[in-house]
């Protein structure tokens, strides 16, 4: 009687390799998300910061405009209001918009969930500079953003 087919050692052994390559690749996968998502969160902080250079030379008196409503509210709009969008945000991260004075303001974008979505969260100011610190936090002061590692 010639039987066919595959004992449970062997089917064990073809389990216990795609464990082993699953365990290999998985993490490799969720770095290159959490990569993917910074650099479009950095690509993002300059699209606000370009939009609110645009609003503010629209202007007749020069002035950043009083919140991101006025960006993404204007016709047509100077930026999408997807982009200002409540947890979970746009591509993992959530961004705030905070003007200071008229001639000043401050763009962050923090990950919706740390250590998940993003591991570092990005500051972007009038100057056009983009910084970055380590963890989720909200930048919407001067001393927060000034306190942060320049990255671009």
């Amino acid at each position: 009687m010639g039987r066919k087919g595959f004992t449970l050692v062997e089917i064990m052994i073809v389990v216990a390799i795609i464990a082993l390559l699953a365990a290999i690749a998985i993490p490799n996968l969720l770095r290159a998300r959490v990569n993917a998502n910074e650099a479009a969160a950095q690509s993002t902080l300059k699209t606000i910061s370009t939009a609110a250079e645009s609003f503010r030379a629209a202007q007749t008196t020069p002035a950043y405009p009083a919140n991101a409503a006025a960006m993404t509210g204007a016709t047509p709009a100077y930026v999408d209001a997807t982009v200002f969008a409540a947890s979970p945000g746009r591509q993992g991260y959530v961004y705030t918009f905070t003007r200071l004075t008229a001639n000043t303001y401050i763009c962050g974008a923090e990950p919706d969930v740390n250590q998940t979505t993003g591991t570092r969260t990005f500051g972007v100011d009038q100057t056009g500079v983009i910084r970055a610190t380590a963890g989720k936090s909200t930048i919407n002061t001067q001393a927060l953003y000034d306190a942060m590692t320049v990255i671009q």
